[in-house]
């Protein structure tokens, strides 16, 4: 029964434009036939009648044109044909109701009724005229005028409330198609913006944790005839840093899996500045000469801030590890101020970050990082040697 139901919807809908025409041929049909038995008459009424319903063929795709020449066709009829009114006529209301239906101009639908009216008024007043020689009000059938004058207005009526309930089922519908093209809209952000958090996440622990693990292996291989102990306290880093990463990648994995708990949005950004100690004594066993700074309230810092403040600073260590050279100096300096968050890292080293002219993922990662918080990110030549990072983030009052 399903079946047959929408294969039937599905069959009307392919024959509705053919079945709308065969209707409106019959309903044209029906008014020349009502105009041919007015042939006794007169031949004008024939014509007039059969002109109106010529022209009712095309009221669908062309309504306003269509009572234009109706009416004007019953202005003819008041002037040559003998039959006033005539059957026929009713060929001006369903004008009137395709302009009322289809016509998307607004006045032509309240002028349609207004001449409507009009002429049933006109008709009225020359048949009495015409007819009756006495007093208007003792009109035998002023009362069936009356009644058709009625019947007229609430045709107007009730196709005007069919147009006003059709458009507002339009307005609906294309509300409801609105919201969700939005909603998707904002799904494909939403779904972006996560894809470009895990990608930076994924390039900060593996680029860092590798930089690390390397430096601290090739050390270790140096010195492992020379002195055991300290080859065994760089391979313990090499562990540590590992682990350590091999948790960052579990965590990130269940955020791509969906399956990172109730606990996940904090946990996926549990990294904050509480964890800069260890990354600092890491790029100290790795050779590089590190000390830092911080000044200000980090607790102003939103958890979001703080993660975009810490994945800076590894990353520019990171790169300061990887291409500054041994035995480098680099400073990392945090100030926290009332409207901003300023953050910077200095090298003194010789060598040049090859992804500074060519935007490598890391400077990338860093500048999507603070643009995300409407910050400004700097990285280039110090102007007294070296490579400096500097990062500006706005804190937000709520933070």
């Amino acid at each position: 029964m399903v079946i047959g139901a929408v294969y039937g919807g599905g069959m009307f809908h392919r024959w509705a434009p053919q079945l709308l025409l065969l209707w409106d041929l019959i309903i044209a049909t029906v008014v020349a036939t009502v105009a041919v038995q007015y042939r006794d008459y007169s031949v004008w009424d024939v014509v007039i009648g059969v002109g109106m319903a010529a022209a009712l063929i095309a009221r669908r795709y062309a309504p306003i044109r269509v009572f234009a020449v109706v009416t004007v066709l019953c202005a003819v009829q008041l002037v040559a044909a003998s039959a006033i009114p005539a059957g026929y006529d009713v060929a001006l209301l369903v004008a009137m109701l395709a302009v009322v239906t289809h016509s998307p101009d607004q006045g032509a639908v309240y002028l349609s009724g207004l001449v409507v009216a009009a002429g049933a008024l006109v008709a009225t007043a020359v048949q009495i005229e015409t007819e009756w020689p006495g007093s208007i009000l003792d009109y035998p059938y002023l009362a069936e005028q009356a009644v058709i004058l009625a019947v007229s207005g609430a045709l107007w009526l009730v196709a005007y409330v069919l147009r006003t309930n059709r458009e507002r089922g339009l307005v609906l519908t294309e509300r409801a198609a609105t919201a969700e093209r939005e909603r998707d809209q904002l799904a494909r952000l939403a779904a972006a913006d996560e894809r470009a958090f895990i990608a930076r996440e994924l390039h900060d622990v593996v680029a860092h944790s590798l930089a690390v693990m390397i430096a601290q292996a090739d050390g270790a291989r140096y010195v492992l005839d020379t002195d055991a102990e300290r080859a065994r306290e760089a391979m313990c880093t090499v562990a540590g840093t590992g682990r350590e990463a091999l948790d960052d990648m579990h965590r990130i994995v269940a955020v791509l899996r969906g399956t990172g708990g109730e606990e996940d949005p904090e946990d996926r950004r549990r990294r904050g500045l509480g964890q800069l100690g260890t990354v600092v004594q890491r790029a100290r066993a790795a050779g590089l000469d590190v000390a830092s700074r911080i000044d200000g309230d980090v607790e102003r810092l939103s958890a979001a801030e703080e993660l975009t403040v810490f994945r800076i600073a590894q990353e520019s260590l990171t790169n300061a590890l990887r291409h500054a050279g041994p035995g480098t100096r680099v400073t990392v300096g945090l100030v926290v101020e009332p409207s901003r968050a300023v953050l910077e890292v200095r090298d003194d080293g010789t060598g040049e970050a090859p992804t500074a002219t060519g935007g490598g993922n890391g400077l990338i990662g860093m500048r999507e990082r603070v643009a995300v918080h409407g910050g400004e990110l700097s990285a280039g030549p110090a102007p007294d040697g070296g490579w400096l990072v500097r990062a500006m983030i706005p804190i937000k009052e709520d933070s």
